[in-house]
């Protein structure tokens, strides 16, 4: 039950709330001036407050300002019986909701109270996203590596630079990205993502830019593109080593005249987002090659960041495998599983290619596929364990099954895919050739398992 606290030094007033409010079902609790409201919200957690101003002692927009300075995302609902322009404005500019007029009319109070709650709901949610946003793409380690990344990250986030991170595949680099948006001024405006390396190259321009309608075949509509969703937040522009020197080009405009136009459109629309770029690739060897742009990467290479791989962190293995082993247990609504100490030796002796992405899926396929509680050396593959048989990843004894066919038909079509892609160095027209799959549905496949190239 919602509680609504109304602070007004009219008996009459509080009295006709209070009927109304408990006949839709909201509990109330009254104060009559505004130092007892203060010290009601001090110890009480209203919903909403309806705060009169003209009161004894401290007024309503002073008592408002206080309750903001203590409680910013606080609910308050001014009302008046002397309003005028000035005081609503005024209200309004120091976080007021709404600004009622007295005789106070039913149905406005109601609708009032209703839109205000709603409104708190959607900012507990997005508060609530944006913790598990945070926790999710949280940096795990405390190896000396990954505390010098995180110090970085600190002292780089709150400017304006643009950013360049490199990186092995798997290492971790959009978790680095997400970290300086998040620790930015920026933080709540949108992160928007391109990967450059899966968009095929006559459909980059559109998908950075957008377009207007009937700028090409199939364009029914006007599209935004990546720079206008990330206005005002940051752009991830990974894979940057793979894009065309014709939209590097592009991209530097972008970045010199902070203004760009869509495919098949004139209007020239102004741009303001923070570019963050990543690559696997040794871009100054790319740029002798005569495959990247010199003024780009010195463009962008304004704050360099470089994320180690796994290899040169091992003793943060133990703290990656129990957050993934927490993360995929939960996922699968499995009993939280544990790694014997003979198993976790040889996943730090390991030198994991795939940096901890490999590890990640290793995890992933361990939580899935192995029946017991606690993880042994027998369980892992023969890469990592040499002393168990040479066996694929679908070694389908009895004791290693799903429970289910569904299950067991989703653990192979995942592993297959990946073994395919992986084949055919992760490209996915290649493979969906291969495999005699339409690209689309190729896609969509992994989307749903979340495959990612290692």
């Amino acid at each position: 039950m919602k509680n609504i606290l109304i602070v007004d030094d009219e008996e009459s007033i509080r009295h006709s709330l209070e009927g109304i409010l408990e006949d839709e079902g909201f509990r109330t609790s009254f104060a009559t001036t505004g130092e007892e409201c203060l010290e009601m919200v001090a110890v009480e957690d209203p919903d909403l407050i309806l705060l009169d101003i003209w009161m004894p002692g401290i007024d309503g927009l002073e008592t408002l300002k206080k309750i903001k300075k203590k409680r910013p995302h606080q609910l308050v609902v001014m009302m008046s019986g002397h309003g005028t322009i000035e005081t609503a404005v005024n209200a309004t500019r120091l976080g007021a909701f709404d600004f009622i007029e007295k005789p106070l009319s039913l149905e406005k109070i109601l609708l009032s109270i209703h839109n205000a709650l709603k409104i708190g709901q959607l900012v507990a949610e997005n508060t609530a996203l944006k913790e598990k946003i945070g926790r999710d793409y949280k940096m795990i380690g405390n190896s000396l590596a990954i505390e010098q990344l995180k110090q970085q990250i600190k002292m780089a986030a709150p400017s304006a630079g643009w950013v360049l991170i490199t990186g092995e595949n798997g290492t971790g680099k959009e978790l680095v990205a997400r970290a300086i948006h998040l620790q930015s001024t920026r933080a709540d405006k949108p992160f928007t993502e391109v990967n450059c390396a899966a968009i095929p190259e006559e459909l980059i321009e559109s998908e950075l830019f957008g377009h207007e309608k009937g700028a090409f075949t199939g364009a029914t509509s006007a599209r935004k593109g990546k720079f206008d969703q990330a206005s005002g937040g940051t752009l991830f522009l990974d894979e940057i080593g793979d894009m065309s020197l014709k939209t590097q080009a592009k991209i530097l405009r972008i970045l010199q005249e902070q203004n760009f136009e869509r495919v098949g459109g004139s209007r020239t629309i102004g741009v303001d987002v923070r570019v963050i770029a990543a690559t696997n690739k040794d871009l100054l060897e790319e740029i002798k090659a005569g495959n990247f742009r010199e003024d780009l990467y010195f463009r962008l290479n304004v704050l360099p960041f470089v994320v180690p791989p796994l290899r040169n962190r091992k003793e943060d293995i133990q703290l990656l495998c129990d957050h993934f082993l927490q993360f995929f247990c939960g996922k699968e609504s499995r009993e939280i599983k544990t790694i014997s100490a003979v198993a976790l030796n040889l996943l730090q002796s390991y030198n994991w290619p795939g940096n901890v992405r490999e590890l990640k899926n290793l995890i992933e396929r361990l939580v899935i596929m192995t029946p017991k509680k606690n993880i042994e050396s027998s369980d892992l593959p023969h890469g990592i364990n040499p002393n168990v048989g040479d066996r694929t990843t679908h070694d389908f004894n009895p004791g290693n099954l799903p429970n289910s066919y569904r299950e067991a038909k989703e653990v192979f079509e995942k592993e297959f895919i990946t073994y395919k892609l992986r084949d055919n160095d992760w490209n996915v027209s290649k493979t969906a050739d291969t495999i005699g799959l339409e690209r689309s549905n190729l896609h969509r496949k992994i989307k749903a398992y979340q495959i990612e190239a290692d």
